[in-house]
């Protein structure tokens, strides 16, 4: 059975900061696809849910994945629903920026 994928408003917050980084960099249909794709990549956690490294010495549940190389995925699952925490791209400290556990 598949898990259902859910983003909290931080991930959102931070995708959308994500487009306009790189559309002011690269141009909007680059940004465009390549959120379409991280968002895609981030979907398929329902079948895969398991997968990237487990950080519970951070926040009990945590799960760290990354897509491109550049860019971590942060997620917790609960049941059968999979929260994607906070997406940072570049090098960014994904530690220093996860939002309280009540926020997700």
């Amino acid at each position: 059975m598949d898990y259902r994928v859910e983003y909290s408003s931080a991930a959102a917050d931070r995708l959308v900061a994500l487009y306009e980084y790189i559309a002011q960099a690269a141009g909007p249909e680059i940004a465009r696809r390549f959120t379409h794709k991280l968002v895609d990549y981030c979907d398929s956690l329902a079948q895969f849910p398991h997968r990237g490294n487990c950080r519970d010495d951070i926040l009990p549940g945590l799960r760290i994945t990354n897509y491109r190389k550049r860019t971590v995925v942060a997620f917790v699952i609960r049941d059968k629903t999979v929260t994607i925490v906070g997406i940072w791209h570049g090098g960014q400290d994904y530690e220093a920026g996860l939002p309280e556990p009540t926020l997700y």
